[in-house]
């Protein structure tokens, strides 16, 4: 049966959504956050994740953004094929409820129209927008705002077909080292694995949004995860790149099919605020 959807919801919760995603963490990477405290030795490491955790505390108090660099709109649509869209086209209404977002939220605004023009929009349009017809006659949409403290630490690697889990770990822990206290650790770390240049980026951006309470369902991913948060945390860089055991919270891997011929890696570096936020239009 169809689902007639007003687009007008979909530009009313994209607004509900950036200015709640700036301001309030997910629950899970916020419990990571205070565990992470609690298992630190290093003294200065330790009174790092306390200033972190209080940040958290009186961004929500204050009602204000947990960062300053409020970020760029990374929108992700799951769109059933059941859905029948009306009212303003879907590019449209996610760019005006972003617009709407960031101005009565009072978010930061640091979009520019032109990579080298650098003249700022003003409303930090246009978001990025990925989207996919899935199966169902809803709409889920996920709400990213992505710093680019961390997003600049990023790194896609075409690697070969004789690189292994190794090589896998080895690249992540290069990535991290060379990123040292720039992008804000303690980190949270989204791999792609497989498809090609451009779906590896991809993959490595949804791997961010996942759960961090949600470990890759495969066993075998789910476990080289393990190792590669446990290889990078052995480099000490530490809350903010002052040491400690804790610079990443979190390693959460997407794969999917790729050439015989390749082996493409993505690393999205995500600081410890990685934000998002996910709902549902029935």
């Amino acid at each position: 049966m169809i689902n007639e959807i007003n687009t007008l919801k979909i530009t009313n919760a994209v607004e509900e959504m950036v200015i709640s995603a700036n301001k309030i963490l997910p629950k899970d990477l916020e419990e990571k956050i205070k565990n992470a405290k609690n298992g630190e030795d290093n003294a200065l490491a330790k009174s790092i994740l306390c200033g972190l955790e209080a940040n958290l505390n009186e961004a929500r108090k204050l009602n204000i953004p947990i960062c300053q660099d409020t970020g760029m709109a990374v929108v992700f649509l799951e769109i059933g094929q059941d859905v029948h869209l009306v009212g303003k086209p879907l590019k449209d209404a996610v760019n005006e409820g972003v617009r709407q977002g960031y101005e009565q939220g009072l978010l930061r605004k640091s979009v520019v129209g032109d990579p080298l023009l650098r003249e700022n929009t003003g409303d930090n349009t246009p978001a990025i927008i990925h989207t996919e017809i899935v199966k169902g006659s809803k709409v889920k949409i996920t709400v990213a705002p992505k710093g680019f403290g961390s997003e600049n630490m990023s790194r896609i690697y075409m690697l070969t077909p004789s690189a292994t889990k190794q090589t896998i770990i080895e690249k992540v822990v290069e990535t991290v080292r060379e990123a040292g206290g720039n992008p804000c650790p303690p980190l949270v770390i989204g791999i792609g694995l497989g498809g090609d240049f451009e779906l590896a980026a991809l993959l490595s951006k949804k791997a961010l949004v996942r759960p961090i309470s949600e470990p890759n369902p495969n066993e075998y991913y789910k476990q080289l995860e393990t190792d590669i948060l446990n290889a990078v945390n052995e480099l000490s860089v530490g809350p903010q790149g002052f040491g400690g055991k804790t610079t990443a919270l979190n390693v959460a891997i997407e794969q999917y099919p790729t050439h015989i011929a390749g082996l493409p890696l993505a690393i999205n570096i995500g600081c410890h605020v990685t934000r998002h936020k996910t709902t549902i239009i029935e």
